[in-house]
Parts: structure tokens; sequence; C-alpha cells
């Protein structure tokens, strides 16, 4: 066997996609990136902790509606509420977000816009649906979301 075949499978990493391919910068960035979660983070546990603890059940990380193939981080079902809880820096935070960046200056610019234009197709295509669906920044206080939450499932027109 050649020397380039048996060296080709030590080139790739995981998802089997070459890591000169990649939109990352380095390798190392690109371990970094992969491992950033996509549901259960932080700001998400410690809202569904406030939650459960004031009674409120719910579902985690499903698709509101089966067609539209977008998992909000809390739901309600029964309320059609979905609830989203945005992180600073992927969604374009007026407070916290970045405007200039020093890596990737074409990719990220681009990436976050196409955060913002998801999240805002997402919130009319789930409202269509009849959805109400509610928005917070990772940066607010786990509590203070948790009340706006509870108002809305809570309030009258919701039941």
């Amino acid at each position: 066997m050649a020397a380039a075949q048996r060296s080709a499978p030590m080139l790739r990493t995981m998802g089997n996609t070459r890591a000169a391919d990649s939109w990352a910068s380095s390798p190392g960035r690109r371990r970094n990136m992969q491992a950033i979660r996509a549901r259960d983070t932080q700001p998400e546990l410690a809202v569904r902790r406030v939650l459960h603890s004031r009674g409120l059940r719910f579902r985690v990380s499903i698709a509101p509606d089966p067609d539209l193939r977008r998992k909000a981080d809390i739901v309600f079902t029964k309320a059609k509420v979905a609830v989203f809880i945005d992180g600073c820096f992927w969604h374009g935070c007026p407070q916290h977000g970045r405007v200039a960046f020093k890596h990737n200056v074409d990719y990220w610019p681009n990436k976050i816009a196409a955060n913002i234009a998801r999240d805002i197709d997402t919130n009319i295509k789930l409202e269509a649906c009849g959805w109400l669906v509610l928005r917070f920044w990772e940066h607010e206080g786990a509590a203070a979301v948790a009340d706006k939450i509870q108002m809305t499932i809570r309030s009258p027109d919701k039941q």
C-alpha cells in the first residue's frame, strides 16, 4: 500500500472532514468550536432549574413544529410557547455581541448575520403555526427569565 493511502485516515478529523478543508483557522480552533454545546448550556440549565422548581413542566430541545427543522430550547406544548435562550456571541447580542474580528474576518460576520436571519425566520414560521415565541439573551438572569416565562404560561389567554 502506498504511503499516501496509509496516511489518508490520519488527515481526517471528527466528522470525516479534512482539517485543511475546514472553515476553522486551525485544527485547535476546530476542536474548540466542535466542543461548543448546542443544548444544555449553563444559561439554559439555570432557567430550566428555576422553572422546574416552580412546578412548571416542559419539553427540552424539540422542534415545536415537526415540519420546521429547528429546535427550541424549552417548549411548553399545551400552551404552544417556544423559548429560545440565545448566546450573545452566536446570535448578535447588541450589548455583548462582537462587531470586529481578528481571525476569519470574512466568515464570522456572515455566520452571525445568517444566525440572526434564521432566528427571525424561525419566529415568523412558528408564529404562523400558532406558537408564541419567547427569546432571551444568555446574559439575562435565570430568575428574571423564568418570571417572564411563568407569567406567559400562566396568563389567562394561554389556558
